[in-house]
């Protein structure tokens, strides 16, 4: 648990403050669990001689791992990427509130935004075959006995591509994926899972939002551990 001084409980509820005006789906009080929840954790990266200015990937993956059961590496970095808005290999605090307020209370159009920046592996805003294949791989399991995995996976390839490929130029666009998505829900995570499931969102939830009603009148207080 994070012991706060007058002075930094002060300094979270401005930093919360602003933030709620900038992040949808957290209260302000939730924002402060989360803003106190980063500080725990990124004080154990310092205390491993670690980045002190925002979580780094070791940080993050295991986050990603221990709580929220997500095990494939390309999904972790995609998420991380997805976190990352600024590119500067450092997840922030603003930056850590606005992706998990995607990653838990997200509305669809928000994961159908995370899941295709996840599946676009070169971030150059569309998702070819190549990526397909190189995703399926990682995520589909090997069956018994199969002779030829990767002739079965360019057969899923090219399955899925005439099924989300609408505007059939052989690739897929954010509007393809938008597109397919919206018609069938269960294509959110065609690639791979990089979202996490309902039992994960609640652990972490109670995890970081254990609300404590402080004698009788409508406060609470925030009591977050340690989740790496």
């Amino acid at each position: 648990m994070l012991q706060m001084s007058a002075k930094s409980r002060k300094a979270t509820q401005a930093q919360a403050e602003t933030l709620a005006k900038k992040v949808e789906h957290f209260t302000k009080i939730e924002i402060e669990c989360l803003i106190q929840t980063f500080n725990v954790l990124q004080a154990e990266q310092v205390g491993r001689g670690k980045a002190s200015h925002g979580l780094d990937r070791w940080t993050f993956r295991g986050i990603l791992q221990n709580i929220f059961g997500l095990t494939n590496a390309m999904m972790i970095d995609g998420v991380f990427r997805s976190f990352d808005k600024d590119g500067d290999g450092i997840i922030n605090v603003e930056e850590w509130i606005e992706g998990l307020s995607v990653l838990l209370r997200g509305t669809l159009d928000e994961k159908i935004k995370h899941c295709f920046q996840v599946y676009d592996l070169n971030d150059d805003k569309v998702i070819a075959r190549e990526e397909i294949c190189h995703m399926l791989k990682q995520s589909l399991l090997k069956q018994p006995n199969e002779e030829d995995p990767d002739e079965a996976i360019k057969d899923v390839v090219e399955i899925t591509m005439k099924r989300m490929d609408h505007d059939h130029d052989g690739l897929l666009s954010f509007k393809d994926f938008e597109k397919s998505v919206q018609k069938e829900n269960l294509l959110l995570e065609a690639f791979g899972t990089c979202l996490p499931d309902p039992t994960s969102i609640e652990k972490f939830e109670h995890l970081v939002f254990q609300e404590q009603q402080e004698q009788g009148n409508n406060s609470y207080s925030c009591t977050p551990s340690t989740l790496s």
